[in-house]
């Protein structure tokens, strides 16, 4: 196979495997914060106890996420070489900061969180929650500066000529704060706020339906909801900020986001459908000029589309516009989903419902399926572009890998991959059979 198809698989495997465990650590953070919280405020040892459970879960996806972040360190110099060396000056100084301000906070005091919650005072204990949570957060961050700042890339100059260019920072302000890094912080923010709370929820679904640690389930699953909740319509509103940004500077992206092929005429928007990208043609159910509507507030206003640029300019159309709608349908459903479970909470309802209790506990997978199809719809959409409008995925590959060595090492990283994530599920199953400890004592004096 090519070296590129190969190259850019490779490192699309392991981000993929990667992502399923930081947003589960930044959403999960932000529940502990919030038990640990209501036990500082009541010292009522019931909510103490039910941190405990969660960090547990938050501890075994915080180490399976290390274990498969660091490859990507490494494929930077192996197999994308040349692209590391135009973009060292500014990528790396994020991933320093990340290192330095993020990973070490929150891995510092990880060790309280998981072996001191009975050992130091309940204050030490929930700020060490809170730095914990904070340093998840503060990793997020940098991560997407730097992928905002290929999609959007600003506060740099270009030094050299030829196989020697670089970019170097001229403005490191300039360079975080690039057109598109806050709106898709936001955005993929609330997105791990999501899959963290549809976490919770699914395992109290399933504790309800099992009538297990009852008391337990429906405190986390008020926690959860009430998360789940703000996260979903902040993802909604987030979403849109950023496909106007989309709009505004990736219009080759959003083309194909759309299948809009016309070069200047107005863009309707697919509920679904079907992408013929050999002949520019999509069929499906639409409704005509809507996109139009979001990017110039006019129906009939004109959208530039993919026949307006230059063929080797144009990213893959199907992918790109297949991945962004399911992920649209399931962000949709999510919101659903949060607001059915907030009015039957409001009702009295909710720990009774059995049919909705069994569609949360799968409903855990809805959050980690999204976070992927934006994800491809952002990379895949930026292509041929690594580092948007300046160099081309092809120029930043290693000059010195074969093709050869990298169809190996995809192999073996796949099969290491999926041992990672049996062994995952496996932990993850064994500690929700086992359940949260020592909480019968506590849940009667909760009931009272």
């Amino acid at each position: 196979m090519d070296l590129l198809i190969l190259s850019r698989l490779q490192f699309a495997l392991t981000i993929m495997f990667h992502y399923i465990y930081p947003p589960l650590s930044i959403g999960l953070g932000v529940i502990i914060v919030i038990m640990e919280t209501m036990y500082l405020l009541t010292r009522n040892p019931f909510y103490h106890k039910m941190t405990r459970f969660w960090v547990k879960i938050f501890g075994l996806n915080f180490a399976i996420g290390v274990a498969t972040g660091i490859v990507m360190e490494f494929e930077f110099g192996t197999n994308w070489a040349a692209y590391s060396r135009y973009v060292g000056d500014v990528f790396g100084s994020a991933l320093a900061a990340e290192g330095i301000f993020a990973f070490f906070l929150e891995s510092g005091f990880l060790a309280i969180l998981l072996f001191g919650w009975d050992k130091v005072s309940p204050f030490m204990y929930w700020l060490s929650a809170l730095l914990v949570c904070l340093g998840a957060h503060f990793s997020s961050i940098w991560i997407v500066v730097a992928g905002s700042w290929m999609q959007t890339p600003a506060g740099f100059h270009i030094v050299g000529e030829g196989i020697t260019a670089r970019a170097e920072i001229t403005d490191f302000w300039a360079m975080v704060f690039n057109p598109s890094s806050m709106e898709r912080l936001a955005h993929v923010v609330s997105g791990c706020w999501i899959a963290g709370a549809f976490m919770v929820l699914s395992i109290s679904a399933y504790y309800l339906l099992k009538k297990k640690h009852v008391e337990f389930a429906k405190v986390s699953m008020k926690v959860a909801l009430t998360v789940a909740l703000i996260a979903t319509s902040g993802q909604l509103m987030t979403g849109r900020i950023s496909a106007d940004g989309v709009a505004k500077r990736q219009p080759t992206k959003l083309a194909a986001m759309e299948g809009h092929f016309a070069p200047n005429a107005p863009a309707d928007y697919y509920f679904l459908g079907r992408v013929d990208e050999k002949n520019h043609r999509v069929s499906g159910l639409k409704m005509k000029g809507l996109v139009s509507y979001f990017v110039h507030g006019d129906f009939n206003k004109p959208v530039q589309g993919l026949e307006a640029f230059k063929k080797e300019d144009r990213p893959p159309v199907g992918i790109v516009f297949h991945a962004y709608h399911f992920m649209v349908m399931i962000g949709l459903l999510l919101i659903f989903l949060s607001v059915t479970g907030t009015v039957l909470l409001w009702r009295g309802r909710l720990f009774d419902t059995t049919w909705f209790l069994k569609i949360l506990v799968p409903s855990v997978l809805l959050p980690q399926i999204a976070n992927q199809l934006g994800w491809m719809t952002a990379e895949v959409g930026r292509q041929p572009w690594i580092v948007y409008g300046l160099l081309r995925t092809s120029e930043g590959l290693s000059k010195a890998v074969q093709a050869s060595a990298v169809f190996t090492s995809l192999i073996m990283f796949t099969f290491i991959y999926v041992l990672l994530f049996v062994l995952f599920i496996f932990l993850l199953d064994q500690k929700i059979k086992h359940g949260p400890e020592g909480l019968e004592r506590e849940t009667q004096r909760h009931r009272a």
